[in-house]
C-alpha cells in the first residue's frame, strides 16, 4: 500500500540532498512514482491514437445557441408541453408519432401519493363550494366554470379513493432535427400547429437547449423538470404506441394487419375516390392480391372488368361464370375504336361526346402511326370529324341510334383529302394488311356479366399498347352508358405509360371515373417507368388506395420518395415475403399480409405447380366420369 507520509519525507530529503549537490538520481519510492507517471502519460498518448466506436458515432462538434442546438451538421430544437385541455382524446399524440421526420420523444412519469392529492383536492373543493354559496347569497349569476370544476374534482376524488385512478406529474418533451435553420423553424411550427390543434399548449426551450436535448436522449435523465399534474386516463391518452387499425363495418377483407393481427376490412368506395395502385416486383403476389379482391368484391355485388395481358384470370373467370374475351388478330371478338356511348345522360351533349371521341381516336391513331407532324395532326383531326359526319353523327344527332364508322371509313376520307394520301397509306396495314383483323370491324362484344376479362396475351408486343388503349376506351364508353358500381383492373399498366397519349388517357380516366361509380386499379411491376412519368405520378396522387408489396433495390429510392416512407417501412418492403407489404387507405396505412382460404387459393393461384396439379385433377375427374 502506498504510504503518503513516507513519500513526503523522502521527497524532502531528496530535495535537500539535491540542493547540497549530493543527489545524482531519484531513489526509492520517488523514482517509482516518476516511472508510474511516465507510464500513465504514455498510455494516454497511445489511447489518443486509437479509434473507438464512440469516435465513429460522435458528431465532430456541438454548438449551443439560445433556442436550438447544432450537433455536427444537424440543427436540433426541443419543445415541451406545459398545459392540456379539460378533455383530450385517446391517441391525440399519434399525428406527431406518425410524422414523416426525425424526432426524439421523451415522457417522464412522476407518481404522487394519492393521500397528498386527496388532501389538496379536499381543500380545493371547500374553496369552490364556499365561492358558489357566496355568489348565491349575493344573488349573483351562477358561474358554470366553477360548477364544472367542482364536478370534475369530485369525480377525480372518487376515482382516486376507489383506486381506479392514480396521480402523476407528467413531462413530455419533443426534440426536432433538421438540416438547416430554416427547415428547423418550419418543422417546429408544423409540430406546434399539430399539437395546438388539440388545444395542447407547448413552448420552445430558451437558454436550455442542451438540457432539452439531454432530456430526450435515451438515458432517462430529466434535466428540464417541466411537468403537469395529470391523472391516469389523460396520461394514457398520450401513450405513443398505438396500433394501426384499418377495420370498418363494410367492405372486403384485404388481409391481416401484421402490427396486431387484426383484419384489414375496407370499402374502397368510401374514400374520396375508389382508385387503387399496386406496385411490386415479379412474383411478389400482386396478381394474387388483386384476384382475391376481385373474388370478394363479386360477392359484395360489385361488377369487375379486367384487362389481362398474361391470361392469369382465366381460371378465376371460369370458376365464377364470368365472360372471358380474347382479343387477337384471329379472334372472332371485335371492338370498334369509333364506338360512342350507347346512351347519353342528361348532363352530356352530343357535340361534347363526339368531340371527346375524336380526341380519343386521335390518340389511338398516334399509337398506330407513330409521331405526327403538326400538319398531319390537323389532317387527322379534320378527317375524324368528317368520318363521323359521313355517318350522320353530328351535334344534332340522336346518339342512341347510330351506326358508327370503322377504320376503313377513315382511310377512305384520308385518301380523298389533300395531304392525306401518305397517312392513308400508313393506315392501310390496319385495314387491309397484316393487322386488319383487329381494328376494322364493328363491335360484337357484349359486357353483360358480373366479371368480364379482356385477354391480350395472343397479341404481338407491338399491338398490345394499341389494343389495351382501344379496350379501355370501349370500357369507358360502357361505363358512361350505364352507372353501376364497378372496378376496372388494368394489369401491367407500364405498357400504356410508355406512350404519352395512352398515359394521358389513363390519367383522364382515373380523374373522371369517380362520378360514374367506377374504381380503377392500376397494377405494375416496372415501377421506375411508371413513376418517372408525370402521368404516372398523377395517377398515384389520384388513387386513395395503394398497395406496396416487395420492392426491388433499383426502384426503392423512387418508391420511398413517392410514398414518403420511413426507414422502417423501407426495410419492411425489402424483407417482406410473398403477399406481404404496406396497405395505404387515405391517410392511414398498415403492414399487411394477404391471406386466402383454401378454396379461394385454388381459384386465384398463379403458381404453375398448383395450376398443373389442378389441371391434372380435372383430367382425372373427367376420365373417371367417362369410365
Amino acid at each position: 500500500m502506498f504510504n503518503l507520509n513516507k513519500f513526503k519525507k523522502q521527497a524532502k530529503k531528496d530535495q535537500a540532498a539535491k540542493a547540497a549537490g549530493s543527489l545524482a538520481a531519484p531513489k526509492g519510492i520517488y523514482a517509482e512514482t516518476e516511472l508510474t507517471k511516465e507510464m500513465i502519460e504514455g498510455e494516454k498518448a497511445y489511447r489518443r491514437g486509437t479509434l473507438t466506436v464512440r469516435d465513429l458515432i460522435a458528431p465532430s462538434a456541438m454548438k449551443i445557441n439560445s433556442n436550438y442546438l447544432r450537433l455536427g451538421e444537424k440543427f436540433i430544437r426541443t419543445l415541451f408541453v406545459i398545459n392540456y385541455p379539460r378533455y383530450i382524446s385517446v391517441g391525440w399524440f399519434s399525428p406527431i408519432i406518425n410524422l414523416s421526420t426525425t424526432l426524439d420523444i421523451s415522457m417522464f412519469f412522476y407518481p404522487i401519493n394519492s393521500a397528498i392529492v386527496l388532501k389538496q383536492l379536499k381543500n380545493k373543493v371547500g374553496n369552490l363550494e364556499a365561492q358558489i354559496i357566496s355568489d348565491a347569497e349575493k344573488g349573483a349569476a351562477r358561474d358554470p366554470l366553477r360548477e364544472t370544476a367542482l364536478r370534475d374534482i369530485e369525480a377525480l376524488r372518487d376515482a382516486l379513493t376507489q383506486g381506479t385512478e392514480k396521480f402523476f406529474q407528467f413531462a413530455l418533451y419533443v426534440s426536432i432535427y433538421a438540416d438547416d435553420l430554416e427547415s428547423l423553424d418550419k418543422l417546429t411550427e408544423e409540430v406546434e400547429n399539430i399539437i395546438g390543434a388539440r388545444l395542447v399548449f407547448s413552448k420552445r426551450v430558451l437558454f436550455q437547449a442542451e438540457q432539452g436535448f439531454n432530456s430526450t436522449m435515451p438515458l432517462g435523465n430529466d434535466e428540464l423538470f417541466i411537468s403537469f399534474n395529470l391523472n391516469s386516463s389523460p396520461v394514457a391518452s398520450s401513450f405513443p404506441f398505438m396500433s394501426s387499425e384499418l377495420t370498418s363495418d363494410n367492405g372486403v377483407l384485404y388481409g391481416i394487419n401484421r402490427h396486431n393481427n387484426s383484419l384489414i376490412l375496407f370499402d374502397r368506395f368510401s374514400l374520396q375516390n375508389a382508385n387503387s395502385v399496386v406496385f411490386a416486383t415479379s412474383g411478389a403476389g400482386k396478381s394474387y392480391a388483386i384476384k382475391l379482391e376481385v373474388l370478394r368484391s363479386l360477392m359484395m355485388g360489385t361488377e369487375v372488368i379486367i384487362i389481362d395481358p398474361e391470361r392469369e384470370y382465366s381460371h378465376l373467370s371460369e370458376a365464377v361464370g364470368g365472360t372471358y374475351i380474347n382479343i387477337s388478330l384471329s379472334s372472332e371478338n371485335k371492338i370498334n375504336p369509333f364506338d360512342l356511348p350507347r346512351s347519353i345522360g342528361d348532363d352530356s351533349k352530343a357535340g361534347d361526346i363526339i368531340r371527346s371521341a375524336v380526341i380519343t381516336a386521335k390518340g389511338l391513331i398516334r399509337l398506330m402511326l407513330g409521331e405526327l407532324t403538326h400538319a398531319e395532326d390537323s389532317i387527322i383531326d379534320r378527317a375524324l370529324i368528317e368520318t363521323y359526319t359521313k355517318k350522320d353523327i353530328t351535334a344534332e344527332s340522336d346518339l342512341s341510334s347510330i351506326d358508327p364508322p370503322i377504320m376503313r371509313d377513315l382511310q377512305n376520307i384520308l385518301e380523298d383529302m389533300e395531304g392525306g394520301a401518305d397517312l392513308a397509306l400508313r393506315l392501310r396495314k390496319y385495314t387491309e394488311g397484316t393487322f386488319s383483323g383487329l381494328f376494322n370491324s364493328p363491335t360484337n362484344v357484349i359486357m353483360d356479366n358480373m366479371l368480364v376479362c379482356f385477354s391480350v396475351r395472343d397479341l404481338e408486343d407491338e399491338l398490345r399498347p394499341i389494343a389495351i388503349y382501344m379496350i379501355i376506351n370501349y370500357i369507358w364508353n360502357v361505363v358512361r352508358s350505364e352507372m353501376k358500381k364497378r372496378i376496372l383492373v388494368i394489369d401491367e399498366a407500364w405498357w400504356l405509360m410508355q406512350h404519352e397519349d395512352s398515359a394521358k388517357f389513363i390519367f383522364a380516366l382515373v380523374k373522371r371515373c369517380r362520378k360514374y361509380y367506377l374504381g380503377v386499379t392500376t397494377i405494375t411491376q416496372d415501377v421506375n417507368d411508371f413513376l418517372t412519368s408525370i402521368y404516372g405520378q398523377a395517377i398515384v396522387t389520384n388513387s386513395s388506395l395503394q398497395l406496396l408489396l416487395k420492392q426491388s433495390p433499383a426502384s426503392m429510392d423512387l418508391v420511398q420518395k413517392t410514398f414518403v416512407l420511413t426507414e422502417g417501412e423501407r426495410y419492411l418492403l425489402f424483407e417482406c415475403g410473398v403477399g406481404e407489404g404496406i396497405f395505404f387507405a387515405g391517410s392511414r396505412h398498415a403492414a399487411i399480409k394477404v391471406v386466402a382460404s383454401y378454396t379461394e387459393d385454388q381459384l386465384i393461384t398463379s403458381d404453375p405447380r398448383q395450376l398443373l396439379e389442378i389441371e391434372e385433377a380435372k383430367k382425372e375427374f373427367a376420365d373417371s366420369l367417362e369410365k
